[in-house]
């Protein structure tokens, strides 16, 4: 039986939103901030849609951070299988002596990228209601997300 992805992104509130992975395998959740890494929804996107166009082998590491915690997202595509591995480290030095797995999820790439799209959908259509970009500090990814809806539409 394919182990199915739920994810959550809650609407940000003051430069901070509520994550959340579950699987077959487990569950994932907590708060990270849009800074410093400000770029990562966007990379998030990016590297969703490269992974669920194809191709035999893809790998992606980006980095997100709670404070004083950080985090590794690590995606890895092989054939038609993505596997998400999420490595928190208890400080900004990312010592990889240090990291722990704090969730894994092994499935299909494009239904895993899929799960992903959703949630953003979702966060693309209240962006208004919450004030996206006065909420995360920076406007919605629209390029990124369009380039990940583009992707699962090929």
């Amino acid at each position: 039986m394919e182990d199915k992805l739920e994810v959550s992104f809650n609407s940000p509130q003051c430069g901070w939103m509520s994550i959340g992975l579950q699987g077959a395998s487990g569950e994932f959740r907590t708060t990270t901030a849009y800074a410093p890494h400000k770029n990562a929804l966007a990379e998030l996107m990016d590297a969703l849609a490269e992974m669920a166009l194809g191709g035999s082998e893809f790998s992606r590491t980006l980095k997100w951070n709670r404070d004083p915690e950080e985090y590794d997202f690590v995606l890895i595509r092989s054939g038609d299988s993505a596997t998400l591995e999420v490595f928190e480290y208890p400080t900004s030095a990312r010592d990889p002596e240090n990291r722990e797995l704090v969730f894994s999820h092994t499935g299909n790439a494009r239904q895993t990228a899929s799960a992903f799209f959703e949630t953003f959908r979702q966060l693309f259509e209240e962006k208004g209601v919450d004030d996206f970009r006065e909420n995360w500090h920076q406007e919605f990814p629209y390029a990124a997300y369009e380039n990940l809806q583009r992707s699962l539409s090929a």
